[in-house]
């Protein structure tokens, strides 16, 4: 016979009268080991020994009763139906069930009925035992799981020290109940569905039911939910009896699945045995598990699921549930074989994957795609995220009925990584959720080496979840029937709720980290379990056997039939001679490039507009669209001050962004901006969201309001995120080509805390896995003297992963610029007007390929008066200016100019100011390079030669180690071919470096042969005179 457990004493609850007890006298205090165990006692004005329904145990029970007998008298138990006509008469709850009050002016009615409450001597016990058995099923559906059998090894990892155990019909004496009981039969609650058709059932099968819904191979977390439906569906798909319950066609389906995970694992070893394949051992029912997620979607509408996965596993889930071509996958193991595709490529459990199929089971065809990632494990989480909403974004699925995503995760990861929260904390926000995500838990109870009792604080590695109250379902993954069960629910509760949700596939690693580590050196007793421990799909087919589901002839033949599928795709891989990176792209990009996977041409067209257009934005980006839409008088002001910039054909910062945005949705470019304080501008600049200042909530979007039959723009404040949401607008932006994705920083060096993905997805993605990507990353940057946290965007860093030779000039030709922006891994620019920003703008949509874009943007040049670009140049012909010269005095002539100082960004005009100060507009020529890299090598050069008696100077304001010094100095130095010579003057030196750190400019000098940059204070850049040898 089946042996019962029970939680009773796991949750300890206080029955109706030990709550009434307790608050009604005072309580002894309780001492143990010198802490105080117990409360003080509440006295309350009313004693509640007389009042025992009124605590919060029971008060749902007696709300549920009295609807019931509302709808009914004759459907309640007598002795509920004397206690509400009692009540309703006037007695007070406690004596409506010990004896009718002596009431001279009551009715017939109520006279009949005291005598019928007199012939019911025991209606306060029957009403505490029906508590108590109320208080014993919320005890199993709160904390059940904690009795459940769900580790395959039986050493749990879970640590409840905090909730002791005792188990046992012994114990329901702590709900006041007796062993008498066992055999009473109890009306049951509507917040339990044990009993199937029954409305009642004894006490003995209430929690012999209990201990099958809650206690075996799988252990539900939901009662933190606080929404009530919710928490019905999930009891009610649980707890029905026999509902878990397999048909013989879905136990050969799992049977056949769980043969070709393990057969597969089987096979690389056979071949592999020396190699790292992150293997699956030990969780093959993983496959089973994905595979019925991907099913049951299929069948409720869903047409493409997205995956994001660390590298255990990954190659099993690449050939059995994305089904890659066995060749493929085997070819990868060769080592001689030749990259075709341009980058260094990547280990072959780091690649994704894009396959579409026909689903067996649906009968429809599916999209599946397999996010490349690199070894950071949950990096690769908000990136999954940000593609599926751009995917329901292009396919108009508001609600996520069509596209939805799945995201795996080691225990050690799901625990210990902040990208996890940071990730939950976008699923319910309006322009990030997906409409719920399937988390999945590869729980090997061990990281690497690390035990789980060093590794996290909290029970569960899957704690992290109940922050968006999403329910967890712990799975002993040694049980393929039960595991195939939980994943059907979990694809329904995301099919009907929307919501996140997460399976916990508790299991265990049968090899070490991979397959040519050794485990026993860390977790010597765990892994002796382990080698005993039997293989399950060894225990599965058993099971069937026994069960006369399948034979054993049948399974031999289903496994030789597999085998023979690999054998042969084996065979068919040693004829693999190049490795084609390309065909392991997990976001393909139709029509875009040619099938060679080439730019369709190498030219970029004009990225300057109409005039009309300019005029038509300019004038939205000034007004307010909607009608009786109150807006705030500051911000009444400045639509003013742009109506007039607009009259004057000039644009500053803003107004050229809103050029570039409003142009780009005109020609039907989707443009989605996100960040933090995004909508309004961290500085107060952008406004390109109005509130209305009367009604809450109540917002506009003018440009939105551009053109009928324009793209959506999307802008969005996000959370106080950068890892998270700069990884998901990187996902945004990987599902399409034709859109703008910018994400902007709310101070530039708060990238930082985003490094992981600029590192491991934007700088070097392309390289791995062959995948281009556009997005936009804008960076306020300047020493404005916010202090050391507000000041720089660290440019340096983005400058040291650019991957161009700085010893090399490049080969010139027509399409010199072209080919070195197809040829960089990003772009870097530092542009100086509203114009020139607005051009990269557009030339990032306009180029025929994809590259990633750092816009480090200024600060106190928003509002510079001098920082304003006319219409002229932005109409049609313009084009992104690379290099900006010097047009004054030193243009016309050159040979009379002494210093060619060459900087970027902001620090232009105020070296610019300087020089007229000083008087020295002939002598000195100041050059902008607007675009650091890929580095204009042509255009430095043309104008090293147009200043022959020149000597040059770089000049930046950020520290010596800091900014672009480590970049240009080798870039110029080849460029003019270490020929020049240059002298440093050593005017006033001294009094320079006494003087330095009170100054935030210094000038970087070139000479002779090499390049050598000192610290000089700007002022005095001017008055040194180069002394020539």
């Amino acid at each position: 016979m089946h042996r019962l457990r029970t939680t009773v004493v796991r949750l300890w609850p206080l029955t109706a009268v030990q709550m009434a007890q307790s608050l009604s006298k005072p309580v002894p205090l309780a001492v143990k080991q010198g802490l105080r165990t117990s409360q003080p006692a509440r006295h309350l004005n009313t004693p509640l020994a007389s009042e025992p329904f009124l605590n919060g145990t029971s008060s749902n029970y007696v709300e549920e009763m009295y609807y019931t007998w509302l709808e009914n008298p004759k459907s309640v138990h007598k002795s509920w139906d004397v206690f509400f006509r009692n009540a309703s008469a006037g007695a007070p709850p406690g004596a409506a069930y010990q004896g009718p009050p002596h009431l001279s002016r009551t009715s017939e009615r109520l006279s009949s009925a005291q005598a019928l409450v007199g012939t019911q001597p025991s209606v306060e016990k029957l009403v505490e035992d029906h508590l108590a058995v109320h208080s014993l099923i919320r005890a199993y559906q709160v904390r059940g799981h904690h009795i459940a059998k769900l580790d395959p090894l039986d050493i749990s990892c879970v640590d409840f020290d905090d909730a002791p155990c005792t188990i046992g019909f012994q114990n329901v004496g702590i709900y006041g109940l007796a062993e008498s009981d066992l055999d009473k039969v109890f009306r049951l609650p509507t917040t339990t569905f044990i009993g199937g058709n029954e409305s009642a059932l004894p006490l003995r099968e209430i929690i012999y039911r209990l201990e099958r819904a809650y206690c075996q191979h799988i252990g539900v977390e939901f009662m933190f939910i606080n929404d009530m439906e919710q928490c019905q569906w999930i009891r009610q798909k649980f707890e029905t009896p026999g509902v878990m319950q397999c048909t013989l066609e879905e136990k050969r389906t799992l049977l056949a699945r769980m043969i070709q995970s393990t057969r597969f694992e089987e096979f690389l070893q056979r071949k592999w045995s020396s190699e790292k394949r992150f293997g699956l051992e030990g969780c093959e029912s993983l496959i089973p598990a994905l595979k019925t997620i991907i099913d049951k979607s299929s069948q409720s509408g869903v047409e493409s699921v997205i995956m994001g996965m660390p590298h255990r596993g990954r190659l099993n889930v690449l050939a059995n549930v994305i089904r890659k071509e066995l060749e493929q996958i085997f070819c990868q193991f060769d080592s001689k074989l030749e990259a075709a595709d341009e980058g260094s490529g990547d280990v072959k459990y780091h690649l994704g994957m894009y396959h579409r199929r026909m689903n067996r089971v649906s009968d429809k065809y599916m999209t599946l795609s397999l996010v490349a990632n690199p070894s950071h494990l949950e990096a690769v989480d908000p990136v999954v995220q940000g593609k599926t909403k751009a995917e329901q974004f292009y396919c108009g699925d508001t609600e996520g009925k069509r596209v939805m995503s799945i995201l795996l995760h080691g225990d050690a990861a799901f625990a210990g990584q902040g990208i996890v929260y940071e990730t939950f904390h976008l699923s319910d926000l309006p322009s990030y959720t997906t409409h719920g995500t399937i988390h999945v838990v590869v729980n090997n109870q061990i990281g690497f080496t690390t035990d789980p009792r060093v590794a996290r604080s909290s029970p569960y590695p899957t704690d992290v979840a109940r922050v968006v109250n999403a329910p967890i379902f712990h799975v002993n993954a040694d049980n393929p029937e039960a595991v195939m069960y939980v994943c059907k629910v979990a694809a329904e509760w995301r099919n009907t709720f929307h919501k996140d949700v997460v399976v916990d596939l508790v299991c265990y690693r049968r090899n070490g980290h991979n397959e040519i580590d050794e485990p026993m050196f860390t977790q010597p007793l765990m892994y002796k379990r382990i080698k005993k421990q039997k293989g399950v799909l060894q225990k599965f087919v058993e099971k069937l056997i026994d069960e006369g589901v399948v034979t054993t002839q049948e399974y031999e033949e289903e496994v030789a039939s597999y085998d023979k599928i690999c054998e042969e795709a084996y065979t068919r891989s040693k004829d693999e001679k190049i490795l084609h990176i390309k065909h392991w792209l997990d976001s393909p990009w139709p029509g875009f490039f040619t099938l060679e996977g080439q730019p369709r041409s190498m030219t970029c067209p004009s990225t300057g507009i109409s005039e009309q257009a300019l005029s038509h934005i300019g004038n939205i980006a000034a007004s307010v669209p909607v009608q009786d839409f109150a807006i705030h008088g500051g911000l009444s002001r400045i639509l003013k001050g742009r109506a007039n910039m607009v009259s004057q054909r000039l644009c500053d910062w803003a107004l050229g962004e809103y050029m570039a945005f409003g142009s780009l949705l005109k020609e039907g470019i989707h443009v989605r901006l996100s960040g933090q304080d995004v909508e309004r501008g961290t500085f107060s600049h952008r406004h390109h969201v109005l509130h209305d200042q009367n009604t809450d909530k109540r917002m506009c979007i003018p440009m939105n309001y551009i053109s009928p039959d324009q793209a959506p723009y999307t802008v969005c404040n996000s959370s106080l995120s950068e890892y998270a949401v700069l990884g998901f607008e990187l996902g945004f932006a990987m599902a399409s080509p034709n859109a703008l994705v910018l994400w902007e920083a709310q101070f530039g060096d708060f990238h930082n805390t985003a490094q992981c993905i600029i590192d491991q997805f934007i700088s070097s993605g392309q390289a791995k896995w062959v995948r281009q990507n556009g997005i936009v990353l804008l960076l306020p940057h300047g020493m404005e003297g916010m202090g050391p946290e507000h000041s720089s965007a660290r440019p340096e860093r983005f400058l040291q992963m650019c991957n161009d030779d700085p010893d090399v000039f490049p080969k010139l030709s027509e399409d010199f610029a072209m080919h070195q922006l197809y040829d960089c891994n990003w772009i870097v620019v530092n542009c100086s007007t509203p114009a020139n920003y607005f051009h990269v703008l557009r030339r990032q949509i306009l180029l025929p390929f994809r590259k990633p874009l750092i816009v480090l943007t200024p600060k106190s040049l928003l509002r510079h008066p001098e920082v304003k670009s006319s219409f002229d140049d932005m109409l049609p012909g313009t084009h992104f200016r690379r290099l900006i010269p010097d047009n004054g005095h030193t243009a016309t002539n050159p040979e009379k100019v002494k210093r060619l100082i060459f900087c970027t960004g902001k620090i232009y005009y105020e070296l610019t100011r300087e020089r007229k100060n000083r008087g020295m507009d002939e002598a000195i020529a100041v050059v902008r390079i607007e675009q650091l890299s890929p580095f204009p090598f042509d255009l430095v050069k043309e104008e090293a030669d147009h200043y022959p008696n020149a000597d040059l100077v770089w000049c930046q304001e950020e520290h010596k180690n800091h900014g672009y010094y480590d970049y240009v100095k080798p870039r110029i130095s080849t460029t003019i071919g270490h020929t020049r010579p240059i002298c440093l003057a050593l005017d006033g030196l001294p009094q320079i470096f006494k003087l330095i750190h009170l100054h935030c400019y210094t000038c970087l000098f070139l000479i002779h042969t090499h390049v050598f940059f000192m610290y000089l204070l700007l002022p005095s850049a001017y008055l040194c005179r180069p002394s020539f040898p």
